[in-house]
């Protein structure tokens, strides 16, 4: 079991970074992969998690142990795989996260994409009272790179699809986003988290 990866990061996409490791590239799924750019000098550390099926090994990145200990709780969850982990976590507001949980607010939780009343309910009955302690901070800088505005909002829409949400509400989103150019792929994506939650 990996607890966390240091090295390069030599591509970002919707929903992976790859991380150079001496000469290894990894694939790692993120909520927000655009939180990182493309850096083949300065070396960054992602917390891991290694999970493991008949036909699949796949790595999920964490900003830091914080956010990994929330990922590993909400996979505690029944009915809740990485994938929705990543989906949940996605939102840039993790404290808004754990204060639903804390005060049984429902309604926030079936914001994300594929969580039901059912599993939001599971989320509260098995994490209230144990996510309270966490101390949520988004230690990961976004990307300062300026990008052209289509590149740019296409993979942040791009990314929306990705974490589960139907085209047809990134459709609305992107109409919304559209109104603001000139914005990095990770400002895209926060502003349309929002949005959408």
């Amino acid at each position: 079991m990996y607890e966390y990866l240091t090295g390069l990061i030599t591509a970002v996409k919707p929903t992976y970074i790859v991380i150079d490791v001496h000469g290894v590239g990894y694939q790692v799924h993120c909520p927000n992969p655009y939180h990182y750019q493309v850096d083949k000098q300065h070396p960054v550390t992602v917390y891991i998690y290694q999970a493991v099926s008949d036909s699949d090994i796949s790595l999920y990145g964490l900003a830091d142990e914080a956010e990994k200990k929330l990922f590993l709780q909400l996979l505690a969850v029944s009915g809740i795989g990485p994938k929705s982990a990543l989906a949940i976590l996605a939102s840039p507001d993790h404290q808004g996260l754990v204060n639903a949980i804390a005060n049984n607010d429902i309604s926030y939780l079936t914001k994300f994409p594929g969580i039901g009343k059912k599993t939001a309910g599971q989320i509260v009955l098995d994490l209230q009272g144990k996510v309270q302690q966490l101390s949520l901070t988004d230690q990961v800088q976004p990307s300062s790179d300026k990008q052209e505005l289509d590149p740019a909002l296409s993979d942040a829409l791009s990314a929306l699809k990705a974490l589960g949400y139907q085209e047809r509400v990134v459709n609305k989103v992107k109409k919304q986003l559209q109104q603001t150019p000139g914005k990095t792929t990770d400002e895209y994506l926060r502003e349309g988290l929002h949005l959408l939650n």
